[in-house]
């Protein structure tokens, strides 16, 4: 794998990102790739290392351990090491139906898991991963493919993220005619309008989208399944469904002063930025930062992306509020290889917010107390505590606030950013899917099969709120469960 002594001749080393100054004023992407001859010597550094974690996929500690959709990786390394980069582009595409936008907001976990880590900077993968995928399109190595033969079998997917894309593309794979519903104006889902543009820019999701139509899969939007599409309609019109809709029910902060104006959730605000800027003007739903005090509820990648699009904005002061504690610079005892290294890092919104303002802008366990508004009912301000973690009665750590803490600090525009408690009721009731404890689709991993049956569901509206790459398992693995169903057996992946 790569070359044996690689990992000890060669550092780490990725492409220089723009500088943060410099990039807040445009929305383009702003990472770029090595030359060849570093990718190389980064695919060089992948070891022989026996028994490869990076793509072993399994949870560890509730978290993801290595790359959940098995990529290929230490083979793509090598292929790269050598040259071979179409090669290595066929065995990527032999488990990823989409690393052109798992190469770009994936958080990697397969280099949290990579053996080298252990005591040494993991390698690149994410960047050698962008980097195939990049070149196959430059070189004109990617095209349209459609099946060979029909099956004369019509299968409905519901939602078209990441999970509704890679049933899609499977099914078609299959020789199944497949519809695509999506009650957004653009295919895509939060790869289209949850993602800011600088992360992911939406001519490589539509790009993707148009390879998928060249190849048969039928596109529907503006349509939501259960309202605007009768919900028993897709029954009887399919020979099966896959529910793909998504954990799009927003964790809400019901505080004194929710009320006001200015207060939104964060994909309000992120919908609204990136539609305004593919329409080329802003809309209804357009929500503006500029000149506010903005404040950032919530720290993770939504929390992330709001600041970055609220300093692109030209807010005037920025904070992001975090419950829980600052992460240690390196691991922590009870957080060893090869779990998620829960550890200090500068995301790029974070890196752009400390470049104007001077500071990392997040705050480390403190919480809202309250909203403060102002005459005409719009939020002037935010009222908040310092908290301690302490175990209570059961055992379990909860956070107690600090007595004298308060402090309030000015806000014109709050996002709450905490996260999505699961699916909209809207298809699921409609279709009488049962549900499991935490309201998402009651569907075994692995089967995918609801109560109902030919309905299916995959992503986050089965497993929770997740990441990209848990979307293109499901969905993978829901596809090949729905070509079961249909034929008595599946030749897919």
């Amino acid at each position: 794998m790569g070359k044996p002594t690689g990992f000890k001749e060669y550092a780490r080393e990725l492409p220089q990102d723009k500088d943060p100054l410099v990039r807040i004023k445009d929305w383009n992407e702003f990472h770029d790739h090595l030359p060849e001859d570093k990718l190389r010597s980064q695919g060089a550094r992948c070891m022989d290392c026996g028994v490869p974690f990076c793509h072993s996929g399994t949870l560890l500690a509730g978290m993801a351990q290595g790359c959940p959709i098995n990529n290929l990786i230490p083979e793509w390394n090598d292929l790269v090491f050598r040259g071979l980069w179409r090669e290595a582009l066929d065995r990527l595409h032999k488990t990823n139906n989409f690393p052109e936008f798992t190469g770009r907001v994936c958080p990697a976990p397969c280099e949290g898991s990579c053996v080298l880590g252990i005591n040494e900077p993991p390698v690149t993968i994410k960047n050698i991963e962008a980097s195939i995928i990049d070149k196959g399109f430059d070189e004109g190595w990617v095209n349209a493919e459609p099946p060979a033969k029909r099956t004369g079998k019509k299968v409905a997917v519901v939602g078209s993220g990441p999970a509704g894309l890679s049933a899609a593309a499977q099914l078609n794979r299959a020789g199944h005619t497949v519809t695509v519903f999506e009650r957004a104006d653009r295919i895509g889902g939060l790869l289209m309008y949850g993602i800011p543009n600088p992360k992911l820019d939406k001519k490589i999701v539509q790009r993707r989208i148009d390879l998928l139509a060249a190849e048969g899969v039928k596109f529907v939007v503006n349509t939501e399944v259960g309202r605007d599409y009768p919900a028993e309609k897709l029954r009887k019109e399919f020979d099966a469904a896959v529910l793909c809709g998504g954990a799009t029910k927003p964790r809400d902060l019901p505080i004194e002063g929710r009320q006001l104006k200015g207060i939104h959730f964060a994909m309000e605000f992120l919908h609204g930025n990136t539609k305004a800027l593919l329409d080329g003007s802003k809309g209804p739903g357009y929500i503006s930062a500029e000149g506010k005090h903005v404040v950032v509820i919530g720290g993770g990648d939504t929390g992330t992306d709001c600041v970055g699009t609220s300093v692109r904005h030209g807010c005037k002061g920025l904070v992001q509020l975090e419950i829980l504690p600052k992460p240690p610079e390196s691991r922590a005892a009870d957080n060893p290889w090869p779990q998620w290294p829960k550890v200090y890092k500068m995301d790029y919104g974070q890196e752009e917010a400390a470049a104007v303002f001077g500071a990392d802008p997040r705050k480390y366990m403190v919480t809202a107390k309250r909203f403060l508004g102002d005459a005409e009912g719009r939020v002037r301000a935010v009222e908040i505590v310092r908290i301690e973690w302490q175990k209570d009665a059961n055992g379990r750590f909860a956070p107690k606030e600090v007595p004298g803490s308060q402090q309030e600090i000015p806000a014109q525009l709050v996002l709450l950013a905490m996260g999505f408690l699961g699916p909209e009721d809207t298809v699921l009731a409609g279709l009488g899917i049962e549900r499991d404890e935490r309201s998402n689709a009651k569907a075994e991993h692995g089967r995918y099969a609801t109560n109902v049956k030919g309905i299916f569901a995959a992503g986050d509206m089965r497993r929770g709120q997740s990441l990209v790459v848990w979307a293109i398992n499901e969905g993978r693995g829901a596809a090949r469960a729905v070509d079961e169903y249909l034929m008595g057996r599946s030749e897919l992946p």
